[in-house]
């Protein structure tokens, strides 16, 4: 799926089917901290704002291979059972917007996860300097973790 919105990037997207409803699969990914535990990216998430409990600003820690470096997030949509997404940015450069919409199925709660670039000048030599990708890499890498990051996910609300 690749869709474009004025002043960025297309937005690449992967989907899956997870038992359980929208609401409980939804609360699992607005709990930031669990990320972690899901994409091969990601190995560590600290929540910096809250609002009435549910996070609103965060850092992650990402690591591939020898390069580790963290991204900051503001929480943009927040509508449980139906999306949960963050503006990512580093170093107070845009990055991308990250989000999951989910939608009620007969087999439980299609899940769509999905990136769409933002990144500027700036961001992209930042990007090729902490993450050791070109630019043009980033897609693709992207497309592949969420893959991995939706069947963990999957994994371990449907083994709950």
């Amino acid at each position: 799926m690749t869709a474009q919105a004025a002043g960025h990037g297309p937005e690449i997207a992967e989907q899956i089917t997870v038992a359980a409803p929208a609401g409980t699969v939804y609360a699992a990914v607005a709990e930031v901290r669990r990320m972690a535990r899901w994409s091969p990216e990601c190995f560590a998430v600290w929540v910096t704002r809250r609002d009435g409990g549910q996070p609103r600003r965060f850092v992650g820690w990402n690591r591939r291979g020898p390069f580790l470096w963290f991204t900051t997030c503001r929480v943009v949509t927040a509508t449980p059972g139906s999306e949960f997404a963050f503006d990512v940015t580093t170093f107070g450069q845009p990055v991308a917007r990250w989000g999951f919409r989910f939608s009620e199925t007969d087999g439980g709660t299609q899940v769509t996860e999905y990136w769409q670039d933002r990144r500027n000048g700036a961001s992209r030599v930042l990007g090729r300097i902490f993450t050791g990708r070109a630019a043009a890499e980033r897609p693709t890498v992207n497309r592949n973790g969420m893959r991995e990051t939706l069947r963990r996910l999957k994994r371990d609300l449907e083994a709950a």
